[in-house]
């Protein structure tokens, strides 16, 4: 029945291709293990369901709506276009017109796809949560979390578009606001849903702030508010400025203050050895998987949903929460058979080699971020390409990548595994994705203190305790280029890259098959459909 089973999925796997495969490939080998009779079986799971129903569920439901964790829109666009990962074109497969190709090399405009298709998303969200305001009937606690929530859209625009309208009511226009003018709405959304003016007494201020402490992941709370404020400070020079550093104004101590108050105040803790979970994509008959997921690659298993380090995340459901599609957006087709995937994968992302190379060989971020090397199906035999070519039929990802265009390798690339799999995975994940989380809340003080101090050795205390949760050695000493790949090598895959980049000046630097890019595609371009569609109430960003 095993052979069978396998047979009956490569046979639908390689009838039901979308248009993201090419066929046209010679097909070879065949399926050579015995019969056992047995096939696999999975138990129950529990992946924390699609997060609590009440009278703001429909604005926070925009969160999964909105491209946070799926392809084509919003992760996609801030992650495609740094140096962690690429889609690249194997032949007919990928090409999608170009439209990844123009976000890798930086190369995109007013036209491309994605790009427009993530500023249409935020603003139904936005649109969301204006017409809960607008219904009347929350509550001062749901009236503060839903502003913060559009407040947390409205970051997203500002840091991808800079200059945007600040639409605050259901069918009503208005004008197109500056980048520093979005900034300072965002910042008083945030600070008025704390109940606060400033964040340089929290203790004393937050005392009557409409935001609770209870730790709800789902829920705003105040360190939620707190968190998505200090990531705003840390980028506030960008954002209040030209887009290129050194131009605005930056707000170094008031992103440490908001992340050291998180630290110290809102009773998380780092997941670190002790911090375990069973692991879903377990296989019985393979020594090498564990039996739970510990520590870092806890926090963002398919089981995740009480971690103790996520402060604020967005909820996915296989079932009542989907659009999590990175196990498909990722994996080759045929390691359909190692996770037993109900549908075949897409074979479309990959890490770029000098980001996967960036981590020590004992970091177990490195372990937990990555899946490379020769594939094995559910009960440990080796997994075969059918459709490869060159004689070589075992799926063995490389860690390099031939080219980017315009035939790449179908094996190259490691593969992004932080979120990890479980076993009858369907095509939306279980995992939740965390916003705001204590790991990132060390590393944004630790270089807010250092940019406040004209010195980076200051963030060695907090660098060092994320190192030691990795299982490498303390750092005496660090650079600028030191920290920033410390932070890509904690935060890879959390759509913090670009911001990183662009914040050290690197954004526009050459990487593998990018060449060196103007400073004025630091914000992407205004979508040219909503310009035309404005009225001329919308211009273009420089450089467009």
């Amino acid at each position: 029945m095993k052979n069978i089973y396998k047979l009956f999925l490569m046979c639908c796997a390689l009838l039901t291709v979308s248009a993201c495969t090419d066929l046209d490939e010679k097909l070879v080998g065949e399926v050579g293990a015995p019969f056992n009779g047995e096939e696999p079986s999975f138990g129950t799971f529990d992946g924390g369901g699609a997060g609590p129903s009440d009278a703001v569920s429909s604005a926070y439901n925009q969160l999964r709506e909105s491209g946070s964790a799926n392809h084509g829109g919003y992760f996609s666009v801030q992650s495609v276009s740094t140096d962690e990962m690429a889609v690249t074109q194997k032949g007919g497969d990928w090409y999608d017109g170009g439209i990844w190709l123009d976000v890798h090399r930086h190369t995109y405009g007013p036209t491309n796809g994605p790009i427009s298709g993530t500023w249409g998303q935020q603003y139904a969200a936005i649109g969301a949560c204006n017409t809960a305001l607008a219904a009347g009937d929350l509550d001062a606690n749901q009236t503060a979390q839903v502003k913060a929530l559009r407040a947390f859209f409205y970051y997203r625009l500002l840091d991808l578009y800079g200059r945007v309208k600040l639409v605050t009511s259901p069918g009503v226009d208005a004008p197109q606001s500056t980048r520093a003018q979005v900034f300072s709405f965002v910042e008083t959304e945030l600070l008025a849903s704390l109940g606060i003016s400033n964040v340089s007494n929290l203790a004393a201020d937050l005392a009557n702030s409409p935001l609770g402490t209870a730790q709800t992941p789902y829920r705003i709370n105040q360190f939620a508010a707190l968190g998505l404020l200090a990531k705003l400070y840390l980028n506030a020079d960008i954002y209040t400025g030209t887009g290129v550093p050194g131009t605005g104004t930056s707000r170094w101590a008031e992103a440490s203050l908001a992340a050291g108050y998180v630290i110290d105040n809102g009773g998380y803790v780092l997941c670190e050895s002790g911090c375990s979970v069973p692991n879903p994509g377990q296989r019985p008959s393979v020594a090498s998987d564990p039996d739970e997921l510990s520590g870092y690659a806890a926090v963002f298993a398919p089981n995740n949903q009480d971690n103790p380090e996520i402060v604020w995340s967005i909820a996915y459901d296989n079932v009542t929460g989907a659009n999590m599609n990175f196990a498909v957006m990722t994996l080759h087709y045929s390691s359909q058979f190692t996770w037993n995937l109900q549908s075949q994968p897409w074979n479309g992302y990959s890490a770029l080699e000098d980001f996967y190379n960036s981590y020590e060989s004992g970091d177990k971020r490195k372990a937990a971020n990555f899946i490379v090397g020769p594939q094995s199906d559910y009960e440990g035999s080796v997994i075969l390409d059918y459709a490869a070519t060159g004689g070589d039929l075992a799926l063995d990802y490389t860690t390099d990548i031939n080219e980017l265009e315009p035939n790449a390798s179908r094996k190259g690339g490691a593969r992004l595994g932080k979120f990890s799999f479980r076993q009858g995975q369907r095509d939306n994940m279980d995992n939740d994705y965390p916003i705001i989380r204590l790991g990132d809340m060390y590393l944004i003080r630790a270089e807010a203190d250092a940019r406040e101090a004209g010195n980076w050795n200051v963030a060695l205390t907090d660098v060092n305790t994320i190192r030691a949760r990795a299982g490498i050695s303390a750092l005496a000493s660090i650079t600028a280029d030191e920290f920033l790949a410390e932070r890509g090598r904690e935060m890879f895959m959390e759509v913090t890259r670009r911001q990183d980049l662009i914040r050290f000046g690197k954004f526009n630097d050459a990487w593998w098959e990018k060449p060196a890019s103007a400073a004025t595609k630091n914000v992407f371009p205004i979508p040219q459909e909503q310009i035309d569609a404005s009225g001329g109430t919308l211009t273009q960003n420089t450089g467009y």
